[in-house]
């Protein structure tokens, strides 16, 4: 069954299209906001979800401390819109990238994360290119096996090469804690914050993330602020980790069914290339279907996404207009070069993805 708005969306924009409820980005805005405000941590949103300076300002007139960036071109995006308090939570190595950030440092407050003296090393020279000194924060792995130094003792090494560094000031620390690993965090915080005083140094920010933590918001004790960025949309990962409901996720992906050719299969115009082939940490399906939820999106080919209906009891028809939350919204956005804007049942516009595609 098409819903009004998906027809209307279907006859005026076309489909396959990602469409934002601007009600509901601007409740998830509000909820979390005030959630950063009783736990007593800063709100520094990651714009890796959206990747729009308008969205950004929202989330700063809300009460946001900065932003936090992936990526030195989400981040020159962000400073030509005017905003000047940004956290690059990504090692940034080369000459190029120097330039680059030294010219954004003389025209914002940027502060950047290092794991590695290979990172600290290049680090000077835009300070020295921004003429004034350059914040850093020492990454720390908690878990996640990612990114960031491994022990205590590493950060508490780090955080003396950056003070000793010309142009750099140890700016404190950033943590990504496993959503369970809450304790092991702030014993590795514990030690490494009583390794840098005793060497004269201090941690002025201590900043955690991401989304699927905000059930743990405040719980590091020490932590200063917060970098949650799926929040603002939602999706069917952020569903599963219990940190939002069906009535928080405010993007949708409207696709057509093109074909019906057996009874228990079907094609929909969204492939891989609109709704993307992340799995969603191991999720059924690659989104769920809002208007037909026991059908499942099985697999895609570029611009096919192949229905399997046999546990659906509704089946939708040649024509019929669906409403799909993707498992991961962050990579969907990344596909498309703006967002239709909705309130209700009224179409307002189009909104820009304006930092999409940045691979540097």
């Amino acid at each position: 069954m098409t819903t009004p708005l998906a027809s209307k969306i279907a006859r005026e924009i076309g489909t396959p299209c990602v469409v934002i409820d601007m009600d509901r980005v601007e409740a998830n805005i509000a909820r979390i906001q005030a959630a950063c405000d009783k736990a007593g941590v800063a709100n520094r949103p990651h714009i890796k979800t959206h990747k729009s300076p308008l969205l950004a300002k929202l989330q700063i007139a809300a009460g946001a401390r900065g932003i936090t960036c992936q990526k030195l071109g989400e981040a020159e995006v962000m400073v030509d819109a005017g905003i000047d308090d940004i956290l690059i939570s990504y090692n940034l190595i080369g000459e190029e990238k120097m330039a680059r950030l030294g010219a954004l440092q003389a025209r914002a407050d940027i502060t950047v994360a290092a794991d590695n003296e290979v990172v600290i090393a290049g680090l000077p020279q835009a300070a020295a290119l921004a003429g004034r000194s350059l914040n850093v924060v020492v990454e720390c792995d908690t878990g996640r096996k990612r990114a960031g130094v491994e022990t205590p003792a590493e950060a508490i090494q780090l955080a003396r090469a950056i003070a000793a560094s010309p142009g750099l000031s140890f700016a404190g620390f950033m943590l990504y804690p496993t959503e369970t690993g809450w304790p092991d965090a702030q014993r590795f915080f514990d030690d490494a914050l009583a390794g840098v005083r005793a060497h004269g140094l201090d941690a002025m920010i201590v900043s955690t993330g991401g989304s699927p933590n905000l059930k743990n918001l405040g719980q590091l004790k020490g932590a200063t602020e917060h970098r949650p960025g799926t929040y603002i949309y939602n999706d069917r990962m952020q569903v599963a980790a219990g940190v939002a409901s069906w009535d928080d996720c405010a993007l949708n992906v409207y696709a057509t069914v093109v074909s019906r050719a057996g009874p228990d299969r079907g094609i929909l115009d969204a492939g891989s290339k609109t709704l993307t082939s992340d799995p969603g940490g191991g999720l059924d399906g690659f989104g769920l279907i809002l208007d037909h939820p026991e059908a499942k999106i099985a697999r895609f080919a570029e611009e096919h996404g192949f229905l399997d209906l046999s546990r659906s009891n509704t089946r939708p028809n040649v024509g019929d207009v669906l409403r799909i939350v993707p498992n991961h919204v962050c990579v969907v956005v990344n596909m498309v070069d703006e967002v239709v804007i909705v309130r209700g049942d009224e179409i307002l516009g189009m909104l820009p993805v304006a930092a999409r595609g940045k691979l540097r």
